[in-house]
C-alpha cells in the first residue's frame, strides 16, 4: 500500500487556532484483529452518530525546539494518563506532517458522552484531533481539496485508533479493502456512496448504559488476542462476507435481513471475546435481559427494532425514524430499569464532523 500521497513537506510555521467535532460510529460490520501499522484484518461498516461526539480545540503556536511538544486538557483538566497515547500517536504520524515539529500544540477535548463505556470514544477523540491537524495543513498548503482533506483526516485519525477512520464522513462509512466497493482501502474510510436507501439516513441510535465504568479489557487488548486465536481466519471471513451481503441490503432498505446480519455481527464479535486466550466477557447480565427484551418485543409488535454492541456492555437500540414513538416508550417503560441509573441517550445517524 502506497502511504506516499499523504507525505507532507515542512512549511514556514503560522500561529492558528481551529476546532473540530467528530462524531462516534457503531459498527454494523464489526472489525477486531489488525496488524501494524493500525491496518484492519477484515473490512468494516460504520453508522456514523450525531450526538455522541468529541469537540476538541487545538492551539498551534510556532516554537524552535523542533521536537513535538504537546499539553492536553481534558473537560478543562489536565490529563497526565491520556499523555503517552498522544505520544504514541504523534510518533506515528509525524512522518505524514513533518511541519508538526516547529509547533507547540494546546489540546482541549470533550466529550458528550461517557468516556471509555463501550462508546467509540477514542474514534471521536482521535477524529477530532486528526481533523485539527488536517485543517492546519490545510493552511499551509491551500492546495488541498476537500476529498484530499477528508481522506488524509481519515488516515491520521486510523493511526490513533482503527475505527477512528470511520468518524470523519457520515452518515455511513466502509473501512476496509473489501470487494464490493471499488474506492475501499485499508488506509482510510469511504463513504458508502448515493445508493444509500434513505430510511438509513435517518435511522436512531440509543445508547443503553447498561455500565459507565471503564471496560475490564481495552479494545487495543482485545484486538491483540486476536493473534492465534483458533477462529480468527475464519472470522475475518464471515466479517467480509457479511459486508458483501450488507451493502446491497442497504441499498434496497429490506430490514428484515438488515436485522439479522447486524445481531449476527453483533454476537460474533463477543463471541470471539469468549473464545479468546485469556477469554473475557464485556456483556453484563443487564445487556443479555435487554437483547431478550428486544427480541420478545419484536415478536410481538413486528416493529423492526434490533440491537448491536460495541466493545463493551452498553447496548445500541437501531430503528427507522418512522417507528421512534412506539420504541421510546418501550425503552422507557421496558429497558431503562435495565440501565445505570436509568440513563440512556438518544442519538441519530448523522452526517460527519464539522469545523466549530
Amino acid at each position: 500500500m502506497d502511504t506516499t500521497p499523504f507525505i507532507a513537506t515542512t512549511a514556514i510555521p503560522i500561529k492558528y487556532t481551529t476546532t473540530w467535532e467528530a462524531p462516534s460510529n457503531i459498527a454494523l460490520i464489526k472489525y477486531w484483529g489488525k496488524y501494524e501499522p493500525q491496518l484492519p484484518k477484515n473490512p468494516s461498516l460504520s453508522f456514523t452518530l450525531t450526538s455522541s461526539k468529541t469537540k476538541t480545540k487545538v492551539i498551534f503556536t510556532p516554537h524552535t525546539k523542533n521536537e513535538i511538544d504537546f499539553e492536553f486538557y481534558f473537560h478543562g483538566e489536565t490529563k497526565p494518563d491520556f499523555k503517552p497515547k498522544l505520544s504514541k500517536f504523534f510518533d506515528r504520524i509525524h512522518n505524514y506532517i513533518p511541519w508538526i515539529f516547529k509547533y507547540h500544540l494546546e489540546i482541549h477535548s470533550e466529550n458528550s458522552f461517557p468516556h471509555s463505556s463501550g462508546i467509540a470514544s477514542s474514534a471521536s477523540s482521535m477524529a477530532a484531533l486528526s481533523l485539527c491537524l488536517t485543517d492546519l495543513e490545510q493552511q499551509l498548503f491551500p492546495e488541498m481539496d476537500q476529498a484530499f482533506f477528508s481522506q488524509k483526516a481519515s488516515f491520521l485519525a486510523r493511526l490513533g485508533s482503527g475505527s477512528a477512520a470511520r468518524s470523519i464522513q457520515g452518515p455511513v462509512t466502509l473501512w476496509g479493502k473489501n470487494e464490493i466497493h471499488k474506492n475501499s482501502s485499508d488506509l482510510f474510510a469511504v463513504p458508502f456512496g448515493t445508493s444509500l436507501n434513505p430510511v438509513f439516513k435517518e435511522y436512531q441510535d440509543t445508547i443503553l448504559l447498561v455500565d459507565k465504568g471503564s471496560k475490564s479489557v481495552s479494545s487495543t487488548q482485545g484486538h491483540n488476542l486476536m493473534h492465534g486465536h483458533p477462529f480468527a481466519e475464519n472470522r475475518f471471513q464471515q466479517a467480509s462476507t457479511n459486508l458483501n451481503a450488507l451493502v446491497p441490503i442497504m441499498e434496497s432498505g429490506a430490514l428484515e435481513d438488515f436485522i439479522h446480519l447486524v445481531e449476527l455481527e453483533a454476537l460474533s464479535l463477543h463471541a470471539m471475546m469468549l473464545t479468546s486466550s485469556p477469554y473475557f466477557i464485556l456483556m453484563q447480565p443487564n445487556t443479555l435481559a435487554i437483547i431478550q427484551k428486544i427480541w420478545e418485543f419484536r415478536k410481538e409488535t413486528s416493529v423492526p427494532l434490533c440491537f448491536t454492541l460495541d466493545a463493551g456492555a452498553n447496548v445500541h437500540l437501531l430503528y427507522p425514524n418512522q417507528n421512534i414513538e412506539v420504541i421510546h416508550s418501550f425503552i422507557k417503560e421496558e429497558l431503562s430499569p435495565y440501565c445505570q441509573n436509568r440513563q440512556y441517550l438518544f442519538d441519530a445517524v448523522g452526517t460527519g464532523a464539522k469545523k466549530v
